[in-house]
């Protein structure tokens, strides 16, 4: 095997291609929250690395491709989370609570804040449908906890489409005002919301 093949393939090499990966996501998440995607450039997103925009070339091969694997690694998350709800909690109330708080810990954290729910459209359709169809996955295990959580007793009867509108709709308008250096910290917020957006669905709710 060639050399080169070989330094390729090495551990070391792979593990700093994917550290190198992060860093660029991670400067485009911030671009994105600071100008909007439309608004920003791979010059934009280059500068922040201190490297010019050929650079980006090796990882990505334009911007939306960048924008898809945000999309990607937040919704992979977002699928750990939910089967990390059902091996720790019992409960639907605690399932839902829990992944509320992580919801609002990748909104905050994993994605700094960027608004990318609001940016399903600028990926190219086979993109587009992949997102929306994983997205679709996490809003039906969420409107099944609501049900479960009805049939329990946990919850009062509503309707679970209603309320995981709801749930959804407040957690992804943070994007719209969150800024990582504000006053809240990412678990106090996840907190506040589950306390919130749970709490006005238990059964001894007013």
């Amino acid at each position: 095997m060639p050399a080169a093949a070989q330094a390729t393939r090495s551990p070391r090499i792979r593990e700093k291609r994917r550290r190198r990966r992060d860093e660029i996501l991670r400067s485009a998440l911030r671009a994105f929250r600071e100008k909007g995607y439309h608004a920003t450039t791979l010059d934009d997103i280059a500068a922040r690395l201190g490297v010019h925009k050929t650079a980006l070339y090796h990882y990505f091969s334009d911007k939306e491709s960048i924008l898809y694997a945000c999309h990607r690694e937040s919704l992979a998350e977002v699928a750990r989370l939910m089967k990390e709800a059902r091996d720790r909690y019992d409960g639907a109330a605690d399932r839902l609570a829990f992944l509320v708080r992580e919801h609002v810990r990748v909104m905050t954290d994993t994605l700094e804040g960027s608004p990318l729910a609001f940016e399903v459209t600028a990926l190219t359709p086979a993109h587009q449908a992949e997102v929306i169809a994983l997205r679709d996955r996490y809003e039906r295990e969420l409107r099944r906890l609501v049900a479960q959580g009805m049939k329990s007793g946990e919850f009062r009867r509503i309707d679970p489409k209603t309320a995981v509108f709801a749930i959804l709709g407040a957690i992804n308008w943070i994007a719209r005002w969150y800024r990582p250096e504000g006053s809240l910290s990412a678990p106090q917020l996840g907190s506040a919301f589950a306390a919130h957006l749970v709490g006005g669905l238990t059964s001894h709710a007013r």
